[in-house]
């Protein structure tokens, strides 16, 4: 059987990207129950409360919401549990140490299969206030206004 190419996104954060002020990335492993992958092939999953976090020495992601697999019988998974990230270790450590600096989180920003396998993006973040994502907002706004009354002034000008 082929094996699969390619990256299929299942799941993005969009709301940790208005919440927070993305530092780094890093992509990691998922350790993963064979009903949760095939609930994940199916495009289900919510990454809106998840969060990850270093503990012992090994990275955890914790919840991630991925439902039930509907064809699962009583060896389905629990929804919203722990799970192990496959991380170098001294990927861990630089991460460990940035989030132990303060202010610093762990957010995953996407959920997807790279070349047949199970990877989340994560995200070293800030919080932002609320008057930054203010700002932010209305800095999005002016750009879309002034690129709008840039095209109708190029269509006026034809």
């Amino acid at each position: 059987m082929p094996r699969e190419q390619g990256q299929k996104v299942v799941a993005q954060n969009r709301k940790a990207r208005h919440d927070y002020t993305i530092e780094d990335r890093i992509e990691a492993g998922l350790v993963l129950t064979g009903t949760e992958v095939k609930s994940l092939r199916a495009g289900r999953a919510s990454l809106v409360d998840g969060y990850a976090y270093v503990d012992r020495g090994e990275a955890w992601l914790d919840a991630v919401h991925i439902p039930e697999y509907g064809q699962g019988t009583w060896t389905n998974h629990p929804p919203r549990r722990k799970r192990k990230l496959l991380l170098h270790r001294d990927e861990i450590d630089k991460l460990a140490a940035k989030v132990a600096q303060g202010g610093y989180t762990l957010v995953p920003l996407s959920l997807y299969f790279s070349d047949g396998r199970a990877k989340v993006e994560l995200a070293v973040a800030k919080g932002k206030k609320e008057y930054d994502k203010r700002h932010a907002l209305r800095e999005r706004q002016d750009k879309r206004e002034a690129e709008r009354a840039m095209r109708t002034r190029n269509r006026l000008n034809e």
